[in-house]
């Protein structure tokens, strides 16, 4: 089975477990919304590259790790697009979770996928070992001081430190999904967080570039949204040019930063076609 069909079976099982009798039917509805149809998956994706390029022993608890990294980051979602963040109405193309089945659920939504997705982790039958370690990946992803919470609460803020604010905004589930695949297969995660790191923060900058530069039909979500709400972005701190160097540097650095491993080409690949994939269309040929 290729790699995206076990990340669909694997999400698909998850929120199975959770669209159970008892379950109140308009939530279940709502997680599947936030989940379904599938984005571009591109955490659980790198997670299983970086347990593959690690020789992969537990299938099961890559697919549970990498479901659990999606999960997060669709709840994310629903939380970045309420009315006091983003306010944004449409997500992948189609009414945003807080449109369609209003502000309480979509934050009950995202709650229930947070838990949802350390549930999925507990359910994976593996060493004691990996277990605490993906759960430790896990929790300090979404918490604090470091994970997407804080990187939320940092728009909170009167003074926000750039670096910092991108690291966990975005950075922390990639970081997660890099040392998740090591720990699921029995590696030393430890060695892959600065892949992470580095491919993080090259999404953010490309995602900044998506808000300055693309058409909401292109992303399939609102556009201009760092200066409507006045947040940081590399390309309101860089200009065009400069982030778009910046994102090369950045993905060069992916590369050099991984471990010496026997079968690295796919997760390079991966990662040099999440780069050219994440630019605007009419930025193309100046990033190329």
């Amino acid at each position: 089975m290729d790699v995206t069909n076990r990340i669909e079976r694997a999400l698909t099982e998850a929120l199975n477990q959770a669209d159970l009798a008892g379950c109140p039917p308009r939530l279940a509805a709502a997680m599947r919304s936030a989940v379904f149809p599938r984005g571009a998956r591109v955490r659980p994706r790198l997670c299983h590259s970086v347990a593959a390029a690690c020789g992969e022993d537990n299938p099961a608890a890559t697919e549970a790790a990498g479901a659990a990294l999606e999960l997060m980051h669709c709840a994310s979602l629903v939380h970045d697009d309420l009315p006091c963040f983003d306010g944004a109405d449409l997500r992948r193309g189609r009414p945003s979770v807080h449109k369609a089945f209003g502000e309480p659920l979509a934050v009950l939504t995202g709650d229930a996928l947070i838990v949802l997705a350390f549930q999925s982790i507990a359910r994976v039958s593996c060493q004691p070992d990996r277990l605490l370690k993906l759960t430790q990946i896990i929790g300090s992803a979404v918490g604090v001081p470091l994970g997407i919470v804080a990187g939320q609460a940092w728009e909170c803020e009167s003074e926000i430190n750039l670096a910092h604010y991108h690291r966990s905004k975005t950075g922390a589930l990639f970081v997660a999904a890099t040392a998740a695949g090591a720990a699921s297969a029995g590696a030393d995660p430890e060695p892959w967080r600065m892949v992470g790191e580095k491919i993080g923060e090259a999404y953010q900058v490309a995602d900044d570039l998506r808000d300055a530069a693309a058409d909401e039909e292109e992303i399939g979500k609102p556009v201009g949204q760092d200066i409507a709400h006045d947040r940081p972005s590399a390309v309101r701190e860089m200009g065009i040019d400069g982030a778009i160097y910046h994102l090369k540097s950045l993905v060069r650095g992916a590369v050099d930063a991984m471990p010496p491993c026997s079968n690295g080409n796919e997760l390079r690949s991966l990662i040099m076609s999440e780069a050219t994939r994440l630019v605007p269309a009419k930025l193309a040929a100046t990033a190329a």
